[in-house]
């Protein structure tokens, strides 16, 4: 290997998702190897990585595999720059934003469960240090 290429298992302690996320990741299209080892493993590339990363951040904000899709192929299309028009590129960033927003409102979302949790633990934390006087 030529040290541009990683294995699937290299690729899983980088991204923190398993073998078996990341190959669910391949059967969906999201994301495909750049290669094949002549022994047939899988070999990704730091792009590829990327490419997991995004998703990893994505599904906690509850997107879905269709959306998760439509933002990379916005994404690849714009980091390509081939051919596109100022109106095709445009229709692009807008497609992103509109992902950023709703980003953004399901990270707020995320803050009122993580502090209603907080008071939740909280309020256990109370009942347990009265009942232990």
């Amino acid at each position: 290997m030529d040290g541009k290429h990683m294995q699937i298992g290299e690729v899983a302690a980088r991204t923190e998702l398993s073998l078996r996320t990341i190959r669910h990741y391949e059967e969906t299209r999201l994301v495909v190897p750049s290669a094949r080892s002549q022994g047939g493993f899988r070999l990704y590339t730091e792009t590829d990585v990327q490419r997991l990363m995004v998703i990893r951040r994505m599904k906690p904000l509850g997107f879905t595999l269709d959306q998760m899709r439509d933002l990379l192929d916005a994404t690849d299309r714009l980091d390509a720059d081939t051919g596109l028009d100022a109106d095709e590129r445009e229709a692009l960033l807008e497609r992103i934003r509109g992902y950023e927003q709703t980003a953004i409102e399901q990270i707020d979302k995320l803050r009122v469960q993580l502090s209603r949790a907080e008071d939740f633990a909280t309020t256990l934390r109370t009942r347990l240090e009265d009942r232990a006087k």
